[in-house]
């Protein structure tokens, strides 16, 4: 089993690049905003059930994919309404399976977030789309994205398209080496 974690900040592209990805290689795509538009219909974003059950959500889904050995993409925001240890508890379901975890970073600065943030496409999703949240957080998202595991590639979305962004991760899927 292989687990795609493609993380970065707002507006990088993880949903785009990975639709793209899976499309390519077949592999599903569970996005972080299944979880989270679910239990937002419900509770307010962050709050103690949100939180609880988000996680609880993504574990046992994590849980039964690696038990079943079903491979898949996962896009993840890092942000302070998540544990900072959650994407090594994740690596720990994965590896406890003999699966592996393919930590994906999709970086994209400050100014190409802000550019981005405002795109219709992103309300689909309820994500994130008003500048002035973004602006009052953007360092907060900047220091839990630090505290993320030494990615395994790392790609600028401010320089590289989505396609030719899926093509980089699909090749070191393919050959498994580092590549920055």
């Amino acid at each position: 089993m292989r687990l795609v974690f493609i993380y970065g900040p707002p507006a990088a592209g993880k949903f785009t690049v990975a639709q793209r990805l899976s499309y390519r290689t077949g592999l599903p795509l569970f996005h972080n905003h299944l979880i989270v538009d679910a239990l937002a219909a419900v509770f307010p974003f962050a709050s103690p059930s949100f939180i609880r059950l988000r996680e609880h959500f993504w574990m046992e889904v994590f849980e039964a994919a690696a038990a079943e050995d079903r491979s898949m993409i996962f896009t993840f925001q890092p942000e302070n309404s998540v544990a900072p240890d959650f994407p090594d508890r994740v690596a720990k379901i994965i590896e406890a399976h003999s699966g592996e975890v393919v930590f994906v970073h999709l970086k994209l600065c400050a100014q190409g977030q802000r550019k981005r943030i405002a795109n219709l496409d992103r309300s689909k999703f309820g994500k994130l789309t008003d500048p002035a949240i973004l602006e009052a957080n953007l360092i907060q998202f900047a220091e839990c994205e630090a505290a993320m595991p030494t990615a395994d590639i790392t790609i600028d979305t401010g320089e590289t398209d989505p396609e030719t962004a899926a093509d980089r991760i699909e090749a070191f899927l393919k050959v498994g080496a580092r590549a920055d």
